[in-house]
């Protein structure tokens, strides 16, 4: 890439520059500022941040890419075009010679770990082209957004955060891990979390219907919920968000089944006056493999009667959630731990914990499909056929001696199916997501969506299939999320929107990480702007921290 820096200007800046400077800023279009009494057939030189020329950009409404040259003011994009025909020349000059520039990615689904420093870089993420991510999802978030918030805008952050409030965080808070409806005194407990998390700048409700203690709420219980998320509107008129990880995509042991889980979302959301996005929405089993088109025909339905109904999506075959999640029924975990530990001491209970954590399995391809992704050695990238085989004992056995102890993470790997996946991203309302956690220090196997996601959704399903063009694509990470967020300033190429910027190398844009060597780094992203600051520069990670949290405008 040839980059082609001018000069830095002198210190002692002409006041028609500073004045024509503060203008840029302040409008955050190049239309405010006029060139003033330049010298005739000379460029008024301003002090703006960067100039990109010569890009192909991609804007992120799904429309064709076009070339043109875009600047940069302080955070905003101050001009797209030709910057040559305005006679705009800035001191930072990056010759992009057809990279793409396009809007910063929107992670919709985002495990980032922003309570430890290490995940406060946001490296894993920032190298896909990430910009903004949000948190909160599955039904978990901090039940303390504002003490969040403060901590983050005093640390920094690499990539923006959003949040929702998180209905499984605020029922543990409220009523432990019961299995039972509330009180009317706790569920006003929860109302009242609910209501400070949105005036914290929460941008809705999340739920974990397939984890405990979600799945002890019943629709009502969430509704009441939500109907309180739904007082504070997104803006002045734009109702707030239900974001599900929905009861039972299809791999849930006695669940509900993947299509009355997707139907009960719909309903939670509409009746609750909220919009509604599924997480990482895909159908879950080889029973279901190849029957996508099932579940995405239930939610054009609802979109048709006027509700908003959108999903997200990540584009690998495996999952990733805890042991537990995957091999203990949900009634031996009602009540928390040590309950469930002391069950598993009961002989009656374990033999039928025998029977049904192997039914659990079998849903999910066998104990040969779960890998330890835990940082413990012991456990890291074992299967849990392995791990039995080591410990000299049955499956079921050898799980509840794990759950005992503490609750590894664990890939199911194969539980999705590509041709299902491929079909999703052609959804005109299908999002993008990593749903990738902050790798812990030590662990050596990990899912590799939280290298990789967003590039490999364009290797496999615009560069290799051709099941979707890059402009789609490239929506389907920026100005969709965007628009379903109501973020009015970020998502799209245009001037006085904040200069969430991707440069990406299309010809070396690629996901590195694999299930056997999962610490690598995506390629391709060349340089990218968050709040108009180089976290990555000429393909090298800045160390800026220019992230901030979003609050619910």
């Amino acid at each position: 890439m040839n980059v082609e820096r001018v000069e830095s200007m002198p210190a002692a800046i002409p006041l028609r520059w500073r004045i024509a400077a503060a203008c840029l800023v302040l409008a955050g279009v190049t239309a405010a500022c006029a060139p003033g009494d330049a010298p005739e057939g000379e460029a008024e030189i301003v002090p703006t941040s960067v100039l990109f020329t010569g890009a192909t950009v991609i804007d992120g409404s799904g429309e064709a890419s076009f070339v043109a040259d875009v600047a940069v003011a302080g955070d905003r994009i101050s001009f797209v075009g030709d910057a040559a025909a305005a006679d705009l020349a800035l001191r930072d000059t990056i010759a992009l010679d057809g990279l793409l520039l396009a809007p910063g990615f929107i992670d919709m689904h985002s495990h980032i770990n922003v309570d430890e420093a290490y995940g406060l870089p946001a490296i894993e993420f920032l190298t896909q082209g990430i910009a903004t991510g949000v948190i909160g999802v599955d039904g978990a978030s901090s039940t303390d957004l504002a003490a969040l918030y403060a901590d983050l805008d005093e640390s920094g952050v690499g990539k923006n955060i959003i949040s929702y409030i998180g209905h499984g965080s605020v029922r543990e808070a409220v009523m432990g891990m019961d299995d039972r409806a509330p009180t009317a005194a706790e569920l006003d407990e929860m109302k009242a979390l609910v209501r400070k998390g949105m005036e914290d700048g929460a941008f809705g409700l999340s739920t974990g219907l397939f984890y405990t203690p979600g799945y002890y709420a019943e629709a009502d219980e969430v509704i009441e919920l939500g109907r309180v998320a739904a007082e504070y509107p997104i803006g002045a008129e734009h109702a707030p968000v239900y974001d599900t990880h929905d009861r039972d995509l299809g791999a849930a042991y006695q669940g509900v089944g993947y299509h009355d889980s997707i139907r009960e979302a719909i309903h939670i959301g509409a009746e609750s006056g909220l919009r509604t996005i599924f997480s990482h929405f895909n159908a879950q089993g080889a029973h279901l493999y190849g029957r996508a088109a099932e579940g995405a025909a239930i939610i054009d339905s609802a979109r048709a009667e006027g509700l908003e109904v959108a999903g997200a999506q990540h584009v690998y075959t495996s999952t990733m959630s805890s042991l537990r999640a995957y091999t203990i029924p949900r009634w031996a975990q009602a009540g928390g731990p040590e309950q469930m530990v002391r069950r598993f001491a009961n002989a009656d209970t374990a033999r039928i914990l025998d029977v049904q954590t192997m039914e659990m399995l079998e849903i999910r391809g066998g104990p040969e499909k779960i890998v330890f992704a835990d940082a413990r050695p012991e456990f890291n990238g074992k299967t849990l056929a392995d791990v039995a085989v080591e410990r000299g004992m049955p499956v079921p056995e050898a799980v509840r001696e794990i759950m005992s102890e503490s609750n590894p993470w664990v890939m199911n790997r194969e539980l999705y199916d590509v041709e299902n996946t491929r079909y999703l991203a052609t959804m005109p309302w299908m999002m993008t997501c990593t749903d990738g956690g902050t790798p812990a220090p030590g662990a050596e196997i990990v899912h590799p969506r939280v290298y990789g996601g967003f590039p490999k959704k364009i290797k496999d399903f615009v560069d290799r299939d051709g099941a979707i063009g890059l402009p789609f694509a490239i929506r389907s990470m920026s100005g969709l999320a965007a628009d379903f967020l109501r973020l009015d300033d970020r998502g799209y190429i245009r001037e006085g929107l904040v200069a969430d910027i991707a440069v990406i190398d299309l010809d070396r844009f690629t996901d590195r990480a694999t299930y056997d060597d999962p610490h690598q780094l995506s390629e391709g992203v060349v340089h990218l702007l968050v709040n108009g600051r180089f976290a990555i520069r000429d393909d090298e990670v800045t160390g800026e921290l220019a992230g901030r949290p979003l609050r619910r405008p």
